[in-house]
């Protein structure tokens, strides 16, 4: 995957924050220079989001050898996990130093990163899940708000939707199988199960997803229809996306490309792998707004 090509135009920056970790890009002649700092939402923190922006266009500057006033006026386009609404953009652009700025949700980055500027449906599947479709030029995004309102075949949905039919074998409800043993084994019983749920966050239940992936492979019943929910929820939101046969459908994310073998076969046959990942979308959408600029449209 070339995700980041050689440039030879105007300068940009380009800025991909996820809750994970954070990528800015400067684009210059030859290769764009690129930095990582840390996690950034602004939503669940602000002040450390901007924190790390700012550490993160420092650390940019050093490693260009430019001074940070020079980038300051560099066109930059930001895709930031936390931006709900364009309140919160502007938010963001005014506690930065950036004179020209369009910042996004972190999702147009994926889908321009996953599609380049060809028709298709992204499913990104990790902690979380959103599914996104870029159509004759308009994009749409559906999900993406969290464990508690959504996030279907997330691999948190995955080790919750585990331990919840594991509570159905101790109730008599379903015949046990490896998964429900392994979980049982796991937490030692079913209290120990309900005590792990009370506490847990996303992330603690998606440490529980690798083992509904390995004994889905060996064929387990329960982890096989896990698995096959979570593609079938997927499959189900295709056409509402206007997503056709022979368009792309790319699956990103920790397990997302792991469902590959559960959808039916007409969808699977359109599988490809994302072209490219998040900050090469960033970095495109970033040429796009200097483009914008530059025409007296930005």
């Amino acid at each position: 995957m070339n995700d980041l090509p050689s440039q030879h135009s105007a300068p940009v920056i380009a800025i991909d924050g996820g809750g994970t970790r954070c990528r800015l890009a400067l684009t210059s002649d030859g290769a764009p220079v690129v930095v990582e700092v840390g996690s950034v939402n602004v939503t669940s923190d602000f002040d450390a989001a901007i924190d790390q922006l700012s550490r993160g266009v420092h650390k940019l500057a050093t490693q260009a050898g430019r001074r940070v006033e020079d980038l300051a006026t560099v066109p930059t386009y930001a895709g930031l996990a936390g931006v709900m609404d364009t309140a919160m953009g502007r938010k963001v652009a005014a506690a930065l130093p950036q004179k020209h700025i369009r910042v996004e949700d972190d999702r147009h980055a994926a889908l321009r990163g996953a599609l380049g500027a060809t028709d298709g449906v992204m499913a990104h599947c990790g902690t979380g899940s959103f599914i996104a479709a870029q159509v004759a030029g308009k994009s749409r995004f559906v999900g993406g708000w969290g464990a508690v309102l959504g996030d279907p075949a997330s691999a948190q949905w995955v080790g919750r939707r585990a331990l919840t039919l594991t509570l159905d074998v101790v109730d008599g409800l379903r015949a046990p199988s490896a998964l429900s043993e392994h979980m049982l084994k796991a937490f030692t019983n079913s209290a120990g199960i309900v005590a792990f749920a009370a506490q847990a966050r996303p992330a603690d239940f998606g440490t529980l997803a690798p083992a509904v992936t390995q004994l889905a492979s060996d064929k387990d019943s329960m982890a096989t229809q896990i698995m096959t929910e979570a593609a079938q929820s997927i499959a189900d939101l295709l056409p509402q996306l206007g997503w056709t046969p022979g368009m792309a459908l790319s699956l990103t994310g920790g397990i997302g490309p792991l469902y590959a073998p559960y959808l039916p076969g007409d969808i699977a046959a359109h599988i490809s792998a994302p072209l490219g990942a998040p900050l090469s979308g960033a970095i495109a959408l970033a040429q796009s707004y200097r483009d914008a600029l530059e025409n007296g449209a930005g």
